[in-house]
């Protein structure tokens, strides 16, 4: 299926806060906007989302759903799918889905997030959004006063600890397979009342629908009411590989915890035309923090578009008189042959 008439001066690809937000505000400039969004959500798992001031606690495909409701409203349209590729053509850029439907696009804004990339720990997985967590500002109010316990995935597993901390005074730090700790930090986690356990962690427990504690490699079973991991935060960016986009690593000392698309403050890639926002460009971005993203990457395009438009109306405007110039010229040529043969013949 393909339709090149189908042309946008859009077309946003990831339907989360951050490309929702992006096509809000572009349809509000009276874009042409159309967003594929793949319907996997990251933050589907989490029951509510949170520090998104006025809609605190919104559940976050509730909020999803009203996001495409009002950019629907001011003309976006939103289409359920997967961008498989995106070429750069002479005047912008082909973007092809997975059902063989090719748009064309003068600009793209690419929030297509980032993949959690869990460790491997028996039980965990299932219990993630819920009492497996791992941002303290996002969840650390709903697990403050219960036990909680830190699984060392990263050189930042004592800080990590240290954070968490604020919410709660029964801290455990396990080392799991971590290197182990300097001395500095060991009399820190000691100052805070946290608790640092050796050995591996193999499984997660659980028991009505509950995390009830951590099980060691030894058998032991630490009672635990939540459990923090550090996933490695991988860019989805298979899109902007295509494009030319390589994605850069992100080190904590030597250890890579994610990948991310260098950009510059609004979202401008390296490749003209280019913009991306969201998680897919900063890690660590909260949901909130992606809608500011995509409307801080929507005024950037809608900028850039302007600048575009004005440029062919500016040589809209000259090339009538170009022409006539051109045939002004041509005429004076002839003109001027014609003499040269009346002299000649003379």
């Amino acid at each position: 299926m393909s339709d090149k008439n189908q042309r946008y001066d859009v077309v946003v690809i990831g339907g989360g806060a951050a490309g929702l937000s992006g096509a809000l505000a572009l349809s509000r400039a009276r874009r042409s906007v159309l967003v594929v969004d793949g319907g996997k959500p990251r933050n589907a798992p989490a029951s509510h989302a949170h520090n998104y001031l006025g809609r605190e606690g919104v559940p976050p495909l509730e909020l999803l759903a009203t996001g495409r409701d009002e950019a629907a409203g001011y003309g976006a349209e939103i289409v359920q799918g997967t961008v498989v590729s995106a070429e750069k053509v002479s005047d912008g850029f082909r973007v092809v889905r997975e059902d063989g439907t090719t748009v064309h696009a003068r600009r793209l804004l690419v929030t297509t997030g980032i993949v959690d990339e869990l460790p491997d720990v028996t039980g965990l997985a299932e219990r993630w959004g819920d009492d497996v967590l791992h941002c303290p500002y996002c969840h650390g109010w709903e697990v403050r006063d219960r036990a909680v316990g830190i699984l060392a995935g990263s050189p930042m597993a004592p800080h990590q600890a240290l954070l968490w901390r604020q919410w709660s005074d029964d801290v455990t730090l396990f080392r799991h397979e971590q290197a182990d700790f300097s001395d500095e930090e060991y009399e820190q986690l000691a100052a805070r009342g946290i608790s640092v356990v050796d050995g591996e962690v193999v499984a997660l427990e659980a028991a009505d629908d509950a995390v009830t504690g951590v099980r060691l490699a030894d058998g032991t079973l630490i009672p635990r009411d939540a459990l923090v991991v550090q996933p490695r935060f991988t860019a989805r960016s298979a899109v902007l590989e295509g494009l030319g986009l390589a994605p850069t690593e992100m080190l904590v000392g030597d250890q890579v915890i994610g990948t991310y698309i260098a950009a510059d403050p609004t979202g401008a890639t390296e490749v003209p035309g280019v913009w991306v926002a969201g998680n897919v460009a900063n890690l660590m971005e909260q949901v909130v923090g992606a809608a500011a993203a995509g409307l801080k990457a929507a005024s950037a395009i809608n900028m850039d578009l302007v600048t575009d438009d004005t440029r062919r109306a500016v040589d809209a405007r000259r090339a009538p008189f170009s022409a006539e110039a051109e045939r002004q010229v041509s005429e004076r040529v002839l003109g001027d042959r014609r003499h040269g043969l009346q002299e000649t013949s003379r």
